[in-house]
């Protein structure tokens, strides 16, 4: 039945007024999205919805939501970025609105700066820390020391400065729709602070310009970088919705071979680590990375935090860590895990769980291509929990925990402490993810 014309023309009015609202406001057009429950809603003010994953725990994940205008922001150069951020101790709330791409490899002035100008005055060359640690030479009982790897941690000290963007409490970074909005070389840091929302932003070619040499690093040593595109440390109440995170242009296929062993450049995309907790990660876009998300830095992180949801993603070309997680109560669900090989990322394996995690994995999509193995698709140490239920690989409703464990001598356990509640927006068959995912999901597709 047509709505009666009264009902009609008020409607119509409500929504002059909130169009000239907006337009006093000087929010353009494309800062608004369509909710098919609550109508038109301002992007750079929208809240985590209710019952939306681990961070709408409590107090719920709100960002920036209530900045006033002097701490709304619009910025395209690192040095605005680095202005609008201010103190990360500053609970203000702001919202920083990143148009187009900001490269963290920059001056103040907009100059590029290169590993060479971060090298500069401290000695350092790759050559000569070639030299010095050689284990034919230098053995591999210990980790470098001496000159040149003071002269190492000294230019990677002057790269940090540079790339790493702390973020205060309180604070929403969203990506202007249309600007093809992003940080290229950079690393968000939301260290212990709470509500903090990041959406829409393309996060590529985060690279350490000074990896470090480990010969104890597994029986044949490592070479072990820094910079996450986004690390959350001991932070809680944070909802990182609709990014992409990429290692492109430059793919692991391309680094050199030092003492026989990659010289690795990339860290990890997403990780949450060192007590973190109460975390929302949807729809985003993982692709071309090794080790993209780590949720717990180490068997002994925080017993009773590390609470995340991860839903509605895309993983592509990932060769492991989708995510890696210890400790915590994480729920997995409705992502699409495409595990074919892409610009030579190989993946090893999607979900690990170990140091008794309790992971729930329901209703995801894992695509194989020929002769691939769903006994491969998760991994453990014999202590972490997988429950699975509802979980299809090319289609087929599959029990990936009992196929990885009657290949595997450390079993996973199939039981978990909890159950999931938070579920807002949880379907109930994976079927269609791999067609709705690839256009509902990553940067650029909020308008």
């Amino acid at each position: 039945m047509a709505a009666p014309s009264h009902r009609r023309s008020l409607r119509s009015r409500r929504a002059l007024v909130f169009s000239a609202a907006v337009v006093a406001a000087g929010v353009g057009a494309g800062a608004f999205v369509m909710n098919a429950n609550a109508g038109t809603v301002d992007l750079y003010h929208q809240t985590l919805a209710a019952k939306d994953g681990w961070a709408s725990s409590g107090t719920g994940t709100t960002g920036g939501a209530k900045a006033d205008a002097a701490h709304t922001f619009t910025v395209s150069t690192r040095a605005q970025l680095v202005k609008a951020l201010g103190s990360a101790t500053d609970t203000t709330p702001r919202i920083i609105k990143v148009s187009g791409t900001i490269d963290a490899n920059t001056d103040a002035s907009g100059k590029k700066l290169t590993c060479a100008d971060y090298a500069a005055g401290t000695g350092y060359s790759l050559s000569s820390y070639l030299k010095a640690y050689d284990p034919a030479t230098y053995g591999r009982s210990k980790l470098p020391s001496g000159t040149q790897e003071s002269a190492r941690a000294a230019a990677q000290k002057k790269q940090a400065l540079n790339v790493t963007f702390k973020v205060p409490a309180n604070t929403t970074i969203v990506g202007v729709p249309g600007t093809k909005a992003g940080l290229t070389g950079a690393m968000l840091q939301v260290q212990n602070v709470d509500n903090v929302i990041v959406r829409n932003l393309a996060f590529a070619a985060t690279e350490d310009c000074f990896p470090q040499w480990d010969p104890t690093d597994g029986s044949d040593g490592n070479w072990n970088s820094n910079y996450d595109s986004v690390t959350l440390r001991g932070a809680t109440h944070v909802w990182a919705d609709h990014n992409t995170f990429t290692d492109a242009p430059h793919f692991d296929s391309a680094n050199p071979k030092y003492f026989g062993r990659e010289y690795q450049i990339h860290d990890g995309a997403l990780d949450i680590t060192k007590g973190s907790d109460l975390v929302t990660v949807s729809h985003n876009q993982f692709t071309n990375h090794d080790k993209t998300m780590l949720i717990g830095s180490s068997d002994t992180d925080s017993v009773g935090k590390l609470r995340v949801s991860i839903h509605h993603n895309v993983w592509k070309g990932i060769m492991q860590r989708a995510p890696l997680a210890r400790i915590g109560q994480i729920h997995i669900y409705n992502n699409h895990y495409d595990v074919t090989t892409l610009n030579g990322y190989a993946p090893q394996y999607s979900i690990n769980s170990r140091a008794k995690a309790q992971v729930v994995a329901e209703n995801n999509y894992w695509t194989l291509p020929s002769g691939a193995k769903a006994a491969k698709l998760l991994s453990g140490d014999g202590t972490g929990s997988i429950k699975g239920s509802g979980n299809q690989v090319n289609g087929t409703v599959t029990d990936l925990v009992a196929a990885y464990n009657a290949a595997s001598s450390k079993d996973l356990k199939t039981t978990v402490n909890w159950t999931p509640t938070l579920t807002t927006g949880l379907e109930t068959s994976a079927k269609n993810l791999p067609t709705s995912l690839a256009t509902t999901t990553g940067a650029g597709v909020l308008k």
